[in-house]
């Protein structure tokens, strides 16, 4: 994978921009005024970051993601993922029939959806999942793989399934090593 350079970086005028950024040149940013990124943050080949989006640090972005923040927003906290092809929306059409969809319609003769998102903290998203507007994922919450998130969660919680249901609590070990982990960085 080729990252893009701190100067090509810059040059995208981010409303912020950490420090070891790594994003391929092969990720499709835009709108990136609207965009924040946090120290040590990765996004891979092939993903779309749009809109209002902000992302905290060490959060990972993998290969074919869509984060498409629209106009209300998307937070990933600190320490989240979103693993293969997962997709993160803001924004959705109304598909009962009762309004036109698609971007090439006036707004007038459209019913859009369009509520915030949140990632909290250690959140991870298996691959091919949707997270749909409106939805905040608590601390600590883990969603298997191919899972369709319509409601938000509990923290320190894992989820599965279409629509996306708690199966079990998740451990919370590995907050003794995210405070190994930036004890060592001096923070």
């Amino acid at each position: 994978m080729s990252y893009l350079t701190e100067q090509q970086l810059k040059a995208f005028g981010f409303k912020k921009l950490g420090c070891n950024v790594l994003i391929s040149d092969k990720a499709s940013i835009y709108n990136a005024d609207q965009i924040e990124v946090g120290d040590n943050t990765r996004i891979d080949d092939f993903c779309v970051i749009s809109g209002k989006v902000s992302i905290g640090r060490n959060v990972h972005i993998a290969i074919f993601c869509n984060v498409a923040g629209g106009e209300k927003g998307i937070i990933l906290h600190d320490f989240s993922g979103l693993a293969y092809g997962c997709h993160v929306l803001s924004q959705s059409d109304d598909y009962s029939g009762q309004a036109l969809t698609n971007p090439t319609v006036p707004d007038q003769y459209k019913k859009e959806t369009k509520q915030a998102v949140v990632i909290g903290r250690h959140s991870i998203i298996g691959t091919s999942s949707i997270i749909f507007p409106g939805v905040t994922l608590a601390e600590g919450t883990a969603v298997g793989a191919l899972s369709v998130v319509t409601k938000s969660t509990e923290e320190w919680s894992i989820y599965m399934g279409y629509p996306a249901k708690r199966i079990k609590a998740r451990s919370r070990e590995m907050l003794k090593l995210e405070k190994e982990y930036l004890e060592s960085e001096g923070k």
